[in-house]
């Protein structure tokens, strides 16, 4: 994993997977991982609304990738 070997990282997590993404990262030592938070669902609904929320996410992603939130 990126993260354990000190290169910045962040994971991408769905508003219904939240949850499970805490306990993901409590139970791997690493409860204070970066995260962003996307919309549900992303997969499997178009090119489009992909690019969407890529582009709505993207300054968050580079923010939490800097250390920020």
């Amino acid at each position: 994993m990126a993260a354990t070997l000190g290169i910045p990282a962040v994971s991408l997590v769905t508003e219904k997977f939240w949850p499970q993404g805490d306990f993901v990262a409590n139970s791997l030592g690493m409860p204070d991982l970066p995260r962003v938070q996307l919309p549900h669902p992303v997969a499997g609904t178009g090119t489009d609304n992909m690019r969407r929320v890529a582009e709505t996410m993207a300054e968050r992603i580079i923010a939490a990738l800097k250390g920020g939130t």
